[in-house]
């Protein structure tokens, strides 16, 4: 059966009486999750349809297993969000024949090894945009940077540290008919000796503009801070034998963590230990499976500057 096309006016006031006249919401959903051919033609005149189109996609696997659910118990859990909300990939994708795009919404990669040289970064460069324009959010995280001042074999004799390599990882300016479609999430140890000027990368303003950042604190850095008492950097961040090592000023690097959180809304901070801790997945980190980072989907902030910031919060720990 030949499937409807709907003008973007069509689709939005249906839209808009469906989200009982929330005309952002509205918007949102006809410009995000409507499904679309290349051309811009709308084939589902509100979020009714693309719950339905949903059900019926996952339906069609259901029906493969025993006391599967089918597309009329699924719409029901689906419509008006009411039980079930889907993330904006699986909202996009699921039973969209128009666009290939993946039903996973986020996403960490990076590299063992010599993962700081050129090929390596262009590498990972190149797998996050593949994921990006298919939807999907990325987190790196680069404490396996070599620090600022390390010799390296090639004619600049030294390492330039983590953040002149950001113009290069970050999410890059291009035009709107080719831009990314994902958020990027940066990540680094407060145990790298070049954890301070991570911190401060969000302080001049325009520098780092395609990616948010967060530190990773653990808890010995955490106790530091209470105590007064100095704590001592690293590389490689879990080597026994580290080839450089930095005494700090916990408490100080701390408070400054909490001004520029304040100051820029960044960094956002990922208490490491407990996430390691808490972490369900971790149970294969001895083979090979170990939660490296995250993406923006799971950051925790800790700084809260405002009332809706700190329920929101609180709402996520729960």
């Amino acid at each position: 059966m030949e499937k409807r096309i709907y003008s973007y006016d069509e689709a939005f006031e249906a839209s808009l009486q469906y989200f009982k006249g929330d005309e952002l919401a509205a918007r949102v959903w006809v410009n995000k999750y409507a499904v679309k051919d290349s051309f811009g033609n709308i084939y589902e005149k509100s979020p009714e349809d693309m719950h339905w189109r949903i059900a019926n996609e996952v339906a069609r696997i259901e029906s493969k297993y025993k006391n599967g659910l089918d597309a009329q118990q699924l719409y029901e859990l689906l419509d008006h969000f009411k039980y079930i909300v889907p993330q904006g990939s699986p909202m996009t994708g699921i039973g969209n024949d128009y666009q290939v795009a993946s039903l996973s919404n986020c996403f960490v990669i990076g590299m063992e090894g010599a993962a700081d040289s050129y090929g390596a970064i262009i590498r990972i460069d190149e797998e996050q945009v593949q994921l990006m324009k298919r939807r999907g959010g990325v987190g790196h995280d680069l404490s396996h940077i070599r620090p600022k001042g390390s010799p390296v074999k090639n004619s600049a004799l030294t390492s330039t540290g983590l953040v002149p390599l950001w113009s290069v990882i970050q999410i890059p300016p291009v035009s709107s008919s080719r831009r990314p479609c994902g958020a990027l999430m940066l990540s680094v140890s407060i145990k790298h000796p070049d954890s301070e000027a991570f911190i401060d990368a969000k302080m001049t303003e325009g520098k780092v503009t395609g990616a948010n950042v967060s530190v990773k604190l653990d808890d010995a850095f955490m106790q530091a801070a209470v105590d007064g008492t100095p704590y001592t950097q690293q590389y490689p961040i879990d080597a026994a034998t580290p080839s450089t090592t930095k005494e700090i000023d916990a408490s100080a690097l701390w408070k400054k963590i909490v001004h520029n959180a304040w100051k820029s809304a960044e960094p956002g901070v990922l208490f490491w230990d407990t996430i390691i801790r808490e972490s369900v997945p971790d149970c294969y980190a001895d083979l090979g499976y170990r939660t490296v980072s995250t993406n923006l989907a799971v950051r925790f902030p800790y700084v809260l500057t405002t009332p809706a910031v700190c329920w929101l919060s609180i709402y996520i720990l729960m």
